[in-house]
């Protein structure tokens, strides 16, 4: 819910399809936050080209969310 705490940077975090197992494929994306000004907390898969992403907020004000920053791999073509 919206009252979930959000505490670090997801790193290198790939996300797989539920059910899917195994090395991850062209497509399964991977998204990394884990760096200075990162803000991505959390990432949801919901479709092959569609995802929830929560971002932490601001360090030094933390009623704002005004701003995002981070990277995304390993997508193909069309994606």
């Amino acid at each position: 819910g919206s009252d979930d705490v959000i505490a670090g940077n997801v790193s290198k975090y790939t996300v797989l399809p539920a059910g899917c197992c195994g090395q991850p494929k062209k497509g399964h994306l991977t998204f990394d936050a884990c760096f200075e000004s990162g803000n991505l907390g959390r990432v949801d898969h919901i479709t092959e080209f569609e995802y929830d992403l929560f971002i932490r907020p601001d360090t030094c004000n933390p009623r704002f969310r005004v701003w995002f920053n981070f990277t995304v791999e390993n997508v193909k073509e069309s994606q």
